[in-house]
């Protein structure tokens, strides 16, 4: 249940006339009173010979107390309380008593005898409305100080009280919610989200890998924006604002956003504390930094790049006590969220949009974030973005998998992360991303698997009983489920190409599954896979000419070893 307490206002008459009428789009239905603060106020929505004039005049007696230049000019409150859509439809009484909680928390009609004259109207099954006029029967004002917690607090109660859905409570830095209007209007116009949220998603990949304020500001231009900047007597530039070209007023002139706006951490100064504390990001030439990297990674190279850091990252969250550098890990996960969303094949592309949006609530908090500690994650957005898309077959879909596969155990640490620290709505959020990455690695691993699982399962009885032996003894534990898994061919391929390149089979299985907790898997093989190829450097995709090829160990050999491998420190690779 969430209440909204809404700006105040000068007229009772003209908000009573909105909550009595049709509506923007003939949505309210059947507009009635279900409470009031003396049980006996005319309902102009039931009561043919009451009108809203009547209902008002009853609202604002309290006003005349007072000489008329004492009267508060902006003297209207108004509440909005709403269900969620899947709760029960509430009764006219238990809607009543849900007002009367409210004004009571609030400070609006505190039970006194002097409080505020209040009135409660339904229109709709999910929400009510509460008007009060800000001046006591006793001529004093309210003390309504911090209502809108108040009546957070108070929801909280109700939503047990029913057995309603809990909303689980926020801490500030939450993006503003689109509002009706803006959601009308974009049903009007045909455009599946309203412009506010369609601004932000497009800033924030304008944001993944940026290296400077112009970069940033040319990529929101390259996406189709009009954007306008402020600057300073100094020359300085002090913000931006963006606008979508079709999403215009009244008369007809682009409607612009701040980009604080649109979320707490998408102002100026705050997108500019990402940017590189060192030159790495950008390449350097004759001392100069060029605006585009003028030689970008292959896509499966990009991808290599954001496995090992996502794993770096990994390691902050897991064994790190620096509070700020593990807040930035999580905010640059965002970022690669966003190339990856940007940049990977057609059929993964909706579950990692979803993914990045519902993760974009999980990469801010009120913990500081400090972004020199997480300048890998950043460059390996960048090279995502600038490598261009990836096709979704062979190297580049495999690749992807793997990637998908680390971010995905990357955001269940973030999940853990936040819950550690009671940072309720970003622990769940990460959780919800964690479903759509695990949905985008489902689709992006089917091809590479299917391949691998072919060659597995052409391997001689024999060697496959010796790579048995490997599980057994590496994972003991572990060994019966493995041997069971669909995904135990493509294993025992993992385990023959390591084998013949001159890796120590049975140790690479183990310091894989070593690495991190392997019970959120779905496929505890699949996990070993990805992990022993990337440690190994194995290539992720085998087609069967290849895999024909495989069995003649020079051949094989040659091409593991000519596989591009991006460079890790020490502690990726561990």
């Amino acid at each position: 249940m969430i209440p909204s307490i809404h700006r105040q206002g000068s007229s009772t008459f003209g908000l009573l006339r909105y909550l009595y009428g049709k509506g923007t789009h003939e949505e309210h239905v059947d507009p009635h009173l279900v409470a009031s603060f003396d049980h006996l106020a005319p309902d102009p929505g039931r009561d043919p010979s009451a009108t809203k004039q009547d209902l008002a005049d009853l609202l604002d007696q309290p006003l005349h107390l007072l000489d008329q230049d004492q009267r508060p000019e902006q003297h209207v409150w108004h509440c909005s309380v709403r269900a969620a859509p899947d709760d029960l439809v509430l009764t006219d009484e238990q809607w009543a008593d849900i007002a009367r909680r409210i004004v009571a928390a609030t400070g609006i009609d505190p039970g006194d005898g002097a409080g505020c004259r209040w009135a409660a109207v339904r229109h709709a099954d999910d929400h009510i409305h509460i008007i009060a006029t800000l001046v006591r029967e006793d001529g004093r004002r309210p003390d309504h100080h911090r209502s809108g917690k108040r009546a957070q607090a108070e929801a909280r109660l109700i939503e047990a009280d029913y057995g309603l859905h809990r909303v689980i409570p926020g801490d500030g830095t939450a993006a503003k919610r689109t509002t009706s209007a803006e959601r009308h209007k974009a049903q009007r116009q045909g455009r599946e989200r309203p412009a506010r949220e369609e601004l932000r998603e497009t800033v924030r990949r304008a944001v993944a890998g940026a290296a400077s304020t112009d970069e940033f500001l040319d990529r929101l231009k390259d996406a189709g924006l009009l954007v306008r900047t402020r600057v300073l007597p100094s020359g300085d530039l002090k913000g931006y604002t963006v606008a979508l070209p079709g999403d215009r007023n009244g008369d007809q002139e682009p409607i612009f956003y701040a980009g604080s706006t649109l979320a707490p951490d998408l102002s100026l100064p705050r997108i500019q504390e990402r940017f590189a504390t060192d030159s790495a990001l950008m390449e350097t030439i004759d001392g100069e930094q060029p605006e585009r990297p003028t030689k970008p990674s292959a896509p499966a190279t990009a991808r290599r790049t954001t496995t090992h850091a996502a794993w770096a990252a990994l390691l902050v969250l897991d064994h790190g006590d620096d509070e700020g550098a593990a807040a930035a890990q999580i905010a640059a996960t965002g970022e690669v969220l966003d190339a990856l969303a940007k940049t990977s094949a057609l059929h993964t592309r909706d579950e990692l949009r979803q993914a990045a949006w519902e993760f974009e609530r999980a990469s801010r908090s009120h913990t500081r974030a400090e972004f020199r500690h997480a300048q890998d994650l950043r460059r390996a957005a960048r090279d995502l973005v600038y490598s261009g898309p990836a096709f979704g077959r062979g190297e580049d879909g495999a690749t992807t998998a793997m990637a998908i596969d680390m971010v995905f155990f990357l955001a269940l640490a973030a999940a853990h992360w936040h819950a550690q620290r009671q940072h309720a709505q970003q622990a769940e959020a990460a959780l919800r991303a964690a479903e759509h990455l695990r949905a985008a690695y489902q689709q992006a691993a089917a091809e590479p698997l299917t391949a691998l699982r072919e060659r597995g399962r052409r391997i001689a009885p024999s060697l496959r009983r010796h790579h048995a032996t490997t599980v057994h003894t590496a994972l003991p534990d572990l060994a019966d489920t493995i041997l069971t898994e669909p995904g135990w061919d493509a294993l025992a391929a993992t385990l023959a190409d390591a084998e013949r390149v001159g890796h120590n089979p049975r140790a690479l299985l183990a310091e894989a599954a070593a690495r991190r907790e392997l019970d959120t898997a779905d496929s505890v093989s699949d996990v070993l896979v990805w992990r022993m190829r990337r440690a190994a450097g194995l290539p992720l995709y085998a087609p069967a000419q290849e895999a024909t090829r495989a069995n003649r160990p020079n051949h094989h050999v040659s091409a593991a070893r000519t596989m591009p491998v991006p460079s890790a420190s020490r502690a990726q690779r561990r």
